[in-house]
């Protein structure tokens, strides 16, 4: 299979400039479906039928900076057995369509739908500070991990060392964007 990256994937071009915000990955197109240039779509966040309803998604590759990403318009979207069956403009057959395999797909931060009060997006979550309830500095948010029973935070240190914490009111006691950290229930030594 070929290698595609932006700023063209595979003869689709981007009209518009790149996104001046960060790009929030939205999921991950995993093949094509059928002939006629449909894409098979994994969905890495929570609410794909809402992200379905954007008239354009920002196609990338991982580690890609924001001006890497190039936009295209979503033409139809449909959820299936948990995956997004997609039509991008600019992919017309399978040809294309498998060419897409590995991209990713997101939207620039700043056009994301507002959240309602005490939800996050994952990527405010990633970099805050993390601190428990006795002001000891457990870290920073390197990642999240999305499981069966709930999200769990990657905490790492300054020395990489990495602790999983659930993210639960229980052990996330305070999200605080404005200040970048999370307060939790959770010992240094634990």
């Amino acid at each position: 299979m070929p290698a595609v990256s932006p700023p063209e994937v595979d003869g689709l071009a981007a009209a518009s400039e790149a996104p001046r915000s960060e790009i929030v990955v939205l999921g991950k197109i995993v093949g094509a479906h059928g002939v006629q240039g449909a894409l098979r779509v994994f969905p890495f966040a929570d609410d794909p039928e809402g992200w379905s309803r954007l008239p354009a998604w920002w196609l990338g590759r991982d580690g890609d900076a924001a001006g890497l990403w190039r936009r295209t318009s979503l033409l139809s979207c449909d959820v299936r057995n948990g995956l997004l069956l997609v039509r991008l403009e600019g992919v017309a057959d399978r040809s294309a369509a498998e060419a897409m395999a590995g991209v990713l797909v997101g939207v620039p931060q700043t056009e994301l739908p507002a959240t309602a009060a005490g939800e996050y997006y994952w990527a405010e979550l990633v970099g805050l500070q993390v601190i428990n309830t006795r002001e000891q500095s457990l870290g920073r948010v390197v990642g999240l991990i999305d499981t069966p029973a709930n999200a769990v935070l990657r905490v790492a240190d300054d020395s990489h060392a990495e602790r999983l914490l659930p993210f639960v009111a229980a052990v996330v006691l305070e999200v605080d964007l404005e200040r970048r950290c999370l307060r939790v229930e959770w010992g240094a030594d634990w």
